[in-house]
C-alpha cells in the first residue's frame, strides 16, 4: 500500500497549471493507493461543476458545491487511473478561495465523514479547522480501513492552539478507532521540538510511520520561510502519516522536493509504502 500526503498550496503557486501537470505525472508514475491533500482551493466566484462531471466524487457534506477550478478536480483530469475522491471546505483562503481538504482513493469509497476539530466555526477565519475521512478497502487488503486528512494550527496559536484541536480530533475519531486508521496531513508542529505538539501526539499512542520505517530520510517537508513559518531558516518535519495500530512501513520518503519528483508546492510531500 502506497500513501502520499501533500499540502498543495492550491492556486497560490507560480506556474500553477504546470505544477499540477507535474504532480499528475508523478502520481501516474507512482500509482499511490491513497492521496491526502491540504490547501485544496477553489475560487469562491467560480461556477459549479455538473453532476456528470462528478461521477467518482463522494459528497461528505451535503451542502458543498464543487467548482470548476477545484484543485483536486483539475488534477484528476490528468490522472491516467480512476480515483474516487471527496473534498470539504474548511475556511476562506487568501481572501478569494474556499480552502479545503481532499482525499483521493484508487478503490471505491464506502463511507466518509467530516468534522470540525477547532472550537471556532467562523468560515472567514483561517483558524477554523476540520478533518475529513474515508473508509475504503485498498487493493490487496481484506480489511476496510479509514484514512483521515487534517490541517492543524500551531502549538502556540493564541485563539486556537494545537492542543485543543488535537483533543477534539481524538474525540471525533473515537467511533472509528476499532478499525485500522491512518491519520495524515500538515500538523504545523515540529517533530524535533520537545514538549509541544509532536510529543503530545506521541503520548497518546499514535504510531509515526516515519519513526518506525525500515528506510527513511531526514523527513523534512518545509525547508524555507513560508506562510505560518515566516522566520524559518531550517528544515522542519511537520507533515506526517500516523497509524492507530502497530505497523512498520517499508519506507518513508520525502518527495516532490526536486530530488524525488519536482517541487510543486511550498511544502514537500511524504510518501509511505507499507
Amino acid at each position: 500500500m502506497k500513501i502520499l500526503t501533500l499540502n498543495v498550496h492550491g492556486w497560490a503557486e507560480e506556474d500553477q497549471l504546470k505544477k499540477i501537470s507535474q504532480l499528475a505525472h508523478f502520481i501516474n508514475t507512482q500509482q499511490f493507493d491513497i492521496i491526502s491533500m491540504q490547501e485544496v482551493n477553489q475560487s469562491i466566484q467560480e461556477t459549479a461543476l455538473s453532476p456528470e462531471e462528478l461521477q467518482t466524487y463522494t459528497a461528505t457534506q451535503a451542502d458543498v458545491t464543487i467548482k470548476k477550478d477545484n484543485y483536486a478536480h483539475v488534477l484528476l483530469q490528468q490522472l491516467t487511473e480512476t480515483y474516487y475522491w471527496t473534498w470539504i471546505p474548511t475556511h476562506i483562503g487568501f481572501r478569494i478561495y474556499d480552502e479545503g481538504l481532499a482525499i483521493l482513493s484508487r478503490t471505491p469509497i464506502h463511507r466518509s465523514f467530516g468534522e470540525y476539530v477547532s472550537h471556532m466555526r467562523d468560515y472567514s477565519n483561517y483558524r477554523t479547522r476540520k478533518i475529513v475521512g474515508i473508509e475504503t478497502t485498498v487493493q490487496g487488503k481484506s480489511t476496510p480501513t479509514w484514512f483521515v486528512n487534517g490541517h492543524f494550527n500551531w502549538w502556540d496559536d493564541q485563539q486556537e492552539p494545537f492542543k485543543g484541536q488535537w483533543d477534539l480530533t481524538e474525540s471525533k475519531l473515537a467511533p472509528y478507532m476499532d478499525q485500522p486508521l491512518y491519520l495524515m496531513g500538515d500538523f504545523n508542529n515540529v517533530a524535533e521540538i520537545r514538549g509541544e505538539g509532536y510529543d503530545y501526539m506521541m503520548e497518546h499512542g499514535w504510531n509515526d510511520l516515519y519513526a518506525t520505517a525500515k528506510q527513511k530520510d531526514d523527513g523534512a517537508t518545509v525547508v524555507k520561510a513560508i506562510a505560518g513559518w515566516a522566520d524559518n531558516e531550517q528544515p522542519l518535519r511537520i507533515d506526517y502519516i500516523f497509524a492507530n495500530h502497530a505497523v512498520q512501513a517499508q519506507s518513508s520518503k520525502v518527495v516532490l522536493n526536486g530530488v524525488h519528483g519536482p517541487i510543486v508546492s511550498d511544502h514537500y510531500g511524504v510518501a509511505v509504502e507499507i
